[in-house]
């Protein structure tokens, strides 16, 4: 799956990115059992495609996603994730590569714990982020009670999942759940910036450094951190790309990385 959709999720490769886009703007991108098939087989290529070095998750506007498609869940028929991934194909999925969110519009419930499985935010001024299911007697189930509270302060995560209220694209980059907040209809264009700064680096080096910060993030002991860091210097170390990146740098020039161990 080079590019393709299943037409509720569109996705396509442009250079080294993978761009995943949830298509039901009629629904506000509701997340349905389809659209979380759609997501992991995404996902999939992004992972199994050594030439894809960044993914980016956004939705057709105005909306990101509204969550959970309740009017699947009120059937009673069968669940709307994956196995592999959870809800959305994605918030329990083990990944490698980077992904960004491209946020325009709300965020909430399922939506935005969509983005928080995401690793790096880009969001229009226009957008929101919010985990409301408190106020449908539903809890925020598929990570936003566990990955909330390690974006933003904890009183801030606990003002937001119980009044269920949500919280402004401004408020959410000023305690630092954003990377970039631009202008309405450019959330798209600065991730696709943003994952060009990422490619012009080595991409062992990339996945390593994000695998260690992300078990630092988690909470592993300051032991545990340095056998990881020693470990993935050591696969580093040992890669074309490191004789590359010495190469270049010794010869004025930019480096063309492989990729390769």
């Amino acid at each position: 799956m080079t590019e393709g959709s299943n037409d509720v999720v569109l996705y396509r490769v442009e250079g080294h990115v993978g761009i995943i886009t949830l298509n039901r703007p009629e629904a506000r991108n509701a997340v349905n059992r389809e659209v979380s098939e759609g997501i992991e087989a995404a996902i999939d290529d992004i992972e199994g495609n050594a030439a894809i070095r960044v993914g980016i998750l956004t939705g057709v506007p105005p909306v990101f996603s509204a969550g959970a498609d309740l009017k699947v869940i009120g059937t009673g028929v069968g669940g709307i994730g994956t196995e592999r991934g959870g809800f959305g194909g994605l918030v329990r999925r083990q990944r490698e590569t980077p992904l960004i969110a491209a946020v325009e519009g709300p965020a909430l419930a399922g939506g935005c714990e969509l983005v928080l499985a995401c690793d790096l935010v880009v969001a229009s001024s226009a957008a929101s982020f919010g985990i409301p299911e408190v106020k449908r007697s539903i809890i925020a189930a598929a990570g936003g009670l566990i990955r909330l509270p390690k974006k933003l302060p904890v009183n801030i995560a606990m003002e937001a999942a119980l009044t269920g209220d949500p919280i402004s694209a401004e408020r959410a980059a000023a305690f630092g759940l954003v990377n970039k907040l631009c202008e309405p209809g450019n959330a798209l264009d600065e991730a696709l910036a943003l994952s060009a700064r990422i490619i012009a680096n080595a991409p062992i080096a990339v996945r390593e450094s994000r695998q260690i910060l992300l078990a630092a993030a988690a909470g592993a002991d300051e032991e545990t951190g340095w056998e990881l860091t020693s470990a993935g210097a050591a696969v580093v170390l040992g890669s074309a790309d490191f004789e590359e990146g010495v190469r270049a740098f010794i010869e004025k020039r930019q480096p063309v990385w492989r990729g390769e161990g």
